[in-house]
């Protein structure tokens, strides 16, 4: 039987390796140097991710836009009584997300070499390239993949873009991801497959997504080493 899909894509942080989990110490961080100047309550609280947001465009995704938007979002949220002192400890949160190690997650090695022994495989990752470069050698994960693509958003132009340069039609890609806003809307919006694999925690606006399309395209899974059956049953359709 001919195969359904050419070709396979993988998104990086939090489905091939650990990231979330390193943000979320950072803004723990930056909450205790905040606290020292104001009272911290759910408006302080999502006033770090209203200023991320609205410094996307500009900083793009990782953590150094994190750092720069923690900053800013200190500045205002003490109305600039922050000291040089604390924002240098800001810059050190940042620093420090930058420099931890990458942790593969559990199967995640074993589990694309087995997709990859049938299928085509594409490492498709967002965020800062200096910082995606560095965690993709890391990771020790980068002779699996016959492509990878560093991009600065994951949308379904983005997406479009990959799969024209893959020449491979949006019917025959599945993408492997734990974000529906990133890895699976988009690509099921241009009538690819999605396989989802929830990481227990997820950014804020990772979390908001829009699901357009046909969801019969979308499956859920628990854990990597389910990924090759995820994809077996989406050739077997």
């Amino acid at each position: 039987m001919a195969r359904k899909l050419d070709w396979v894509g993988f998104d990086g942080d939090d489905t091939l390796w650990r990231s979330e989990d390193f943000f979320r110490v950072a803004e723990a961080g930056f909450e205790a140097i905040v606290g020292g100047y104001v009272e911290l309550d759910a408006r302080t609280r999502r006033h770090l991710l209203d200023v991320e947001r609205r410094n996307l465009k500009t900083f793009g995704y990782g953590a150094k836009g994190m750092a720069l938007s923690m900053i800013e979002a200190a500045v205002e949220l003490t109305d600039a009584r922050i000291s040089a002192r604390d924002i240098h400890r800001i810059v050190e949160i940042g620093r420090s997300v930058l420099r931890h190690p990458v942790e593969v997650l559990d199967g995640v090695r074993e589990a694309v070499a087995a997709i990859a022994a049938t299928h085509r495989v594409v490492l498709i990752t967002k965020g800062d390239l200096f910082h995606q470069e560095a965690k993709i050698e890391q990771s020790g994960l980068a002779d699996l993949f016959q492509r990878i693509e560093i991009v600065s958003e994951k949308d379904p132009r983005t997406y479009a873009r990959v799969l024209r340069e893959l020449d491979v039609a949006p019917a025959r890609f599945a993408m492997i991801g734990n974000s529906l806003r990133s890895d699976v809307a988009p690509v099921v919006a241009l009538g690819g497959w999605g396989v989802h694999v929830p990481y227990h925690v997820t950014w804020a606006h990772e979390a908001e997504h829009e699901l357009v399309g046909d969801e019969a395209q979308v499956s859920s899974v628990q854990s990597a080493a389910q990924w090759p059956q995820a994809i077996a049953a989406i050739e077997a359709r």
